[in-house]
């Protein structure tokens, strides 16, 4: 029950923040070590999607120790070393075992197979553990209130990521906005001194703005202030009202507004926070980004405005994606705009993030256009008389296509920033600098990732003491063979047996083996697809239940979208009560009837109900089962 407990607070958390408008999909957790194929995690995040045996995770390297020159006063401090070591790598796994504290939080979760890339868990370094949930039945249509990413909090967040097997119906947006690397904060007002351009690296105190989030994770007081950028994040305003620098991605971001002076012409040479770095030459389809901070702006009259959050990454695998109807939709990953200031330095805008779409084929209809883009965000301005600080604009964030670039009723961008004004008719030397970069640079085409999911379709039915299991293939390239696998709950793997693959083809193709002989208990099913030359992927995984008293129950989709099918046998001739609760205990749903003979399926409604964890109880006279489900 703590885990329940814990789960419903922090749903409930999401409720009272407004956050159902949008929903989030994933768990999360922060990898504190890394010991073989085992992750200890803590901070867990499982509100809307748990970590279990047998489900895909990513595991991705948020941030890692590459900070470069440390000079605090040379304008190159905060540069890289001559490469971003592991950050920005990832890669999806599947969790073999996973350990819980007494209050069900995940401590370690133990991977399948050995990881591919060298993670990073020390002092200056940050990897996270994300669940990937597979979404629909093969076919998903997304809430009409949308998807989003839970934020970025320096330990977890900032990342959607799921995978539709079939056809992916666009409900609502799917955003992760302004979710990524923090901005920076504000200096404490203490009047002023003369223009200070000279330190790029201090303590952030009276004199000196702090700098925004990047791939480098900062423990040193003496570098969380001042004009520097550090890295991919912004720098902050320096004394006397300079504004922020803007986050960088795919590109730059821009340096913010130069100051103000007692005559109110502004600091020559300017003052302002320089613009985060470029990280193109690393962003592939295997190396993902979040969008820098922007740096906060300076302030002495206590109305200046913090640096805004970059962009967070989206992860999406689809068959298709298609929309319908009368509407306009988006998919973004765009950073964040700062609140402008008055008499203030204005804070420097987040950098766009990263959107990357494994789909095979898009059909979006022209009376619902998609737009999908990750844009830097404008830098805060000055709204005032005399030259302050406007913020700089964020570097533009990339949009990554596994194919070619969809164009019919398809929009995409990647555009830079633009930059704040420091003043009401200040000139543009005075002003913010836009992010850097010709627009939709960050557009890149055909790009391979490791998302290695090569199944349309894996599903299966218990047909008496039998698991009867179906799978289907889209396409195929020197397919030699699928192996069925069986896992039961302790662990001990068999093969169930061999069916002959097409080849290479590109005509939908249908497959089948039956388990005459599954385990009692849990038993879980994946397929191994081996080409020619002996290398093999894995589908996902798949499980049913067998009990002892030979009643078995089986509940998909799970996780569902609203409705789902209750799957009986071994009930014959008895009354069964089949009851819905949420985790406060509130019955959602509740039927009785006598199962006559063989199997017998119910349909059970969740429309309507929010999404979070239900439980459905199926009781009989003298035998009482429990399934945990997700509504998304």
């Amino acid at each position: 029950m703590n885990k329940l407990y814990t789960a419903f607070i922090v749903f409930m958390f999401f409720a009272t923040t407004q956050m159902f408008a949008q929903q989030p999909v994933n768990g999360y957790a922060r990898v504190s070590s890394i010991a073989g194929n085992t992750l200890t995690v803590v901070n867990c995040a499982e509100a809307f999607d748990s970590f279990e045996d047998g489900e895909y995770v990513i595991v991705m390297q948020m941030q890692d120790n590459i900070l470069g020159n440390t000079t605090t006063t040379s304008s190159s401090f905060g540069d890289m070393t001559a490469t971003p070591l592991s950050a920005g790598l990832y890669e999806v796994a599947i969790i073999s075992s996973h350990t819980e504290n007494a209050g069900f939080v995940p401590l370690t979760i133990t991977l399948q197979s050995a990881l591919a890339h060298t993670y990073n868990t020390g002092a200056n370094s940050r990897v996270q553990v994300i669940s990937y949930p597979v979404l629909g039945s093969p076919n998903y249509t997304s809430p009409a209130g949308g998807i989003v990413a839970t934020p970025w909090d320096g330990n977890r967040g900032g990342v959607v990521a799921f995978w539709v097997q079939g056809t992916l119906t666009l409900g609502g947006n799917i955003t992760a906005d302004a979710v990524g690397f923090r901005g920076g904060v504000k200096n404490t007002p203490n009047g002023y001194s003369a223009c200070e351009g000279t330190t790029y690296a201090t303590t952030t105190a009276t004199r000196y703005a702090g700098k925004g989030e990047s791939i480098y994770l900062n423990t040193t007081a003496a570098y969380t202030g001042a004009r520097g950028k550090i890295l991919n994040g912004g720098g902050g305003g320096n004394d006397v009202n300079a504004g922020g620098g803007g986050g960088g991605n795919y590109s730059s971001g821009g340096n913010g507004g130069i100051g103000w002076t007692p005559a109110g012409t502004g600091c020559s040479p300017g003052v302002g926070g320089l613009g985060g770095l470029t990280l193109q030459p690393y962003i592939s389809g295997a190396r993902l980004f979040m969008g820098g901070g922007g740096g906060g702006g300076h302030e002495n009259d206590g109305v200046g405005s913090i640096g805004a959050n970059g962009g967070g990454i989206i992860l999406l695998r689809a068959n298709t994606i298609t929309t319908v109807g009368s509407c306009a939709l988006i998919i973004s990953a765009n950073g964040g705009t700062p609140a402008n200031a008055s008499n203030d330095g204005s804070g420097g805008a987040g950098a766009g993030g990263t959107v990357l779409l494994q789909v095979t084929t898009y059909s979006i209809a022209a009376g619902c256009p998609l737009t999908i883009s990750s844009n830097g965000g404008s830098g805060g301005s000055s709204v005032t008389t005399g030259a302050h600080g406007g913020g700089g604009g964020g570097g533009q964030g990339a949009v990554i296509f596994s194919g070619a670039q969809p164009s019919t009723n398809v929009t995409t961008q990647t555009n830079a920033g633009a930059g704040g004004s420091s003043c009401i008719g200040c000139t543009a030397a005075q002003n913010g600098v836009g992010g850097t970069g010709p627009n939709n640079a960050g557009i890149l085409t055909g790009n391979t990732n490791p998302l290695p999911i090569e199944f349309l379709l894996f599903t299966g039915h218990l047909n008496g003491n039998n698991v009867d299991l179906f799978w289907q293939t889209a396409t195929e390239i020197d397919n030699d063979y699928f192996t069925v696998e069986r896992r039961d709950e302790l662990g001990n793997m068999s093969e169930i047996g061999q069916v002959d693959g097409a080849g290479t083809t590109t005509i939908l193709r249908s497959y089948s083996l039956t388990d005459y002989a599954p385990r009692q208990g849990v038993n879980y099913y994946r397929l191994r697809q081996t080409d020619f030359n002996g290398t093999f992927s894995y589908s996902n995984w798949i499980s049913f239940e067998f009990n002892f008293s030979g009643q078995v129950v089986s509940v998909y989709p799970n996780p569902t979208h609203g409705n789902f099918a209750l799957e009986l046998f071994g009930y014959e001739n008895q009354l069964v009560t089949t009851t819905v609760t949420d985790v406060t205990g509130r019955i959602v749903s509740q039927s009785s009837q006598v199962i006559v003979q063989g199997n017998t399926t119910q349909q059970i409604l969740l429309e309507g109900e929010p999404a979070g964890l239900y439980f459905v109880n199926i009781s009989t006279g003298d035998h009482s089962e429990v399934i945990r489900i997700i509504r998304y």
